[in-house]
């Protein structure tokens, strides 16, 4: 314990350079710690008196990419391994002494078996032969214990450094804990959750996929045993934090504490409440970053918003959300995620044209699909969702709502002055109380005054706070909840945020299960992504074009909410910038 140990791989010679690639490529399950001369079975740099032939407890020969045996002993094979070059890759194993010093039970120790090794269907990074799906090796962690082995081990990259998934392992498409492909399995304590170090064995997927006409790897478990300690690990950046995600099923995800703190920051900035609506009460810490954590994983998000509450004008509709809602979706674009959105069946050309003037403008760099929601029958909201109604099969892994009107607890929608609004809105609420049932689906409500679909996680603060709180209130809630003092600042920040995620190495390296290269190298292409004064002034331009008024005042002016463009909103997006 306490040594840096070693996974091996014995390739011929012309394979040799691409399977330096190919480790570079997916350098989480792959830390290449020495690649040795065709022939030369000393590695001096790791082990002062090394002979790889006869120094791990048992081998692995493989033929054309079938396993055909196991070996005590490679010197049978010493001419065929002249032609040969070794690598040794870091192994997790390394690792176990400092969740130990951390304070983490290691159970397999405990229930004296081998580590539990997994094939996963996250394709690692091909290059020209070597393609393969990531290996890795679970380590049952007490829940409380998360954050503590997180940060014990993401220091140490060269043995596969932080975990690449926490939680439940269907996500890494792995069906049985119980059934290890490797090792042995190793049982779960109450409060204990499943978590997931990327494995050196991914190198062995490789050789068996390429079909070298001759290999040989360790078997796992037989790790060679280098004389460096692990104190001489590099360090990898960056204090991890660990963030619960989804329950069901259940998801953690990691960020640097910077990004956290600067998300955090953007939580703050928008808290203000210029209105005087009383939202402080309304506000909880953490649910931005929380949001965009969920955001940040989904494949496919749809957005709704819309609230119509100008009923003697037409449109209804207020200018708060949709600029939000389009700051989201641009940003989601960039990020290269489907989205959509969905608003009331009567609005549709209006959010049509706005869609389009977001294009014109640059701030889409395409259209966005834009659907209604109508219920036709008791399964409609599951019909919308999922493919074939399938909750096995859903469209969206993420729904946002943003300045929507909210169903009320007695069935109807009210604006702020307390009138029912309910023929102008669309029963969209449905989908966000579906949304529930779908494993793998979460929901984001952002509202500046409780009546906003989402809002009902802070229904009580609510009733006891905002004018008109007891009637008005959402009773339908989201997973997550941002308060802003105008909803299209949440909006606006959480396009930021989700900059501020994509942008760190901490989660980038999580999100990608450490295969792959980093995806931090496509800044450029997010930046643009961003709200800029100029983009939203323009929008706020087309919408006073199209009658779509300020929330408190009716006006047609260069305002939200009551509230001046100009050294308001414009303030406000120079801050969050």
């Amino acid at each position: 314990q306490g040594y840096k140990q070693a996974n091996v791989v014995i390739l011929h010679k012309s394979l040799a350079d691409y399977f330096e690639k190919f480790c570079h490529a997916n350098n989480g399950p792959l830390p290449l710690l020495h690649r040795s001369q065709p022939g030369d079975w000393k590695c001096p740099s790791l082990s002062s008196d090394s002979d790889i032939r006869t120094d791990c407890l048992q081998y692995r020969k493989y033929e054309h990419g079938v396993f055909t045996g196991s070996l005590k002993s490679l010197k049978e094979y010493s001419e065929q391994l002249k032609d040969m070059v070794t690598f040794y890759i870091g192994c997790s194993f390394s690792l176990e002494k400092a969740l130990q010093r951390a304070g983490i039970p290691i159970r397999s120790v405990g229930q004296k078996r081998n580590a539990s090794m997994y094939k996963t269907s996250v394709p690692c990074y091909s290059i020209s032969m070597f393609h393969c799906n990531l290996v890795v090796t679970m380590r049952p962690i007490p829940e409380s214990k998360l954050g503590a082995a997180v940060l014990a081990t993401s220091e140490l990259k060269e043995a596969h450094g932080a975990p690449i998934h926490i939680g439940d392992p269907g996500l890494l498409g792995i069906q049985y804990l119980s059934k290890p492909d490797y090792g042995d399995p190793v049982h779960l304590h109450p409060g204990d959750i499943p978590v997931f170090w990327a494995c050196g064995l991914t190198g062995v997927e490789a050789i068996i996929n390429c079909k070298a006409p001759l290999a040989f790897s360790l078997s796992p478990g037989c790790m060679l045993t280098t004389d460096l300690k692990n104190d001489h690990a590099r360090s990898s950046g960056g204090v991890p934090q660990v963030h619960c995600i989804s329950q069901d099923p259940l998801h953690f995800s990691i960020v640097s504490a910077e990004a956290a703190q600067k998300i955090n920051a953007l939580e703050t900035l928008i808290g203000i409440d210029p209105g005087e609506r009383g939202i402080r009460h309304l506000q909880r810490q953490g649910e931005l970053l929380g949001a965009c954590l969920a955001m940040s994983h989904a494949r496919a998000v749809l957005i709704t918003t819309g609230f119509p509450t100008h009923f003697t004008h037409q449109p209804p509709e207020e200018n708060d959300g949709p600029p939000g809602a389009l700051a989201i979706a641009a940003m989601l674009q960039a990020l290269e995620k489907q989205v959509a959105i969905v608003t009331d069946h009567r609005a549709m050309d209006l959010h049509k044209k706005i869609i389009e003037g977001a294009v014109q403008l640059g701030i889409l760099k395409k259209p966005i699909p834009l659907l209604s929601y109508q219920k036709e029958g008791a399964d409609s909201a599951l019909k919308f969702l999922c493919e074939n109604g399938n909750p096995g099969r859903p469209r969206f892994d993420h729904l946002v709502a943003i300045e929507r009107a909210g169903m009320a607890a007695d069935g109807n929608y009210y604006n702020a002055r307390k009138v029912n609004i309910k023929h102008l809105v669309d029963p969209i609420d449905e989908l966000f109380l579906a949304a529930r049932t779908i494993p793998g689906v979460t929901t984001t409500g952002v509202g500046d005054g409780g009546n906003e679909l989402g809002m009902g996680k802070v229904k009580d603060a609510v009733k006891k706070h905002i004018k008109n709180g007891a009637v008005i209130a959402c009773d339908v809630e989201a997973d997550f909840t941002v308060v802003a003092g105008v909803s299209n600042w949440g909006g606006y920040a959480i396009a930021c945020a989700l900059h501020v995620l994509r942008c760190c190495d901490t989660h980038d390296r999580y999100l990608r299960r450490a295969v792959g290269l980093p995806g931090t190298a496509g800044k450029g292409l997010w930046l643009p992504a961003l709200p800029s004064v100029t983009k939203e002034e323009n929008l706020l331009k087309i919408l006073v074009q199209l009658e779509v008024r300020s929330g408190k005042t009716a006006s047609l002016e260069m305002e939200v909410d009551g509230l001046p463009f100009y050294n308001t909103h414009s303030l406000m997006i120079e801050k969050l910038l």
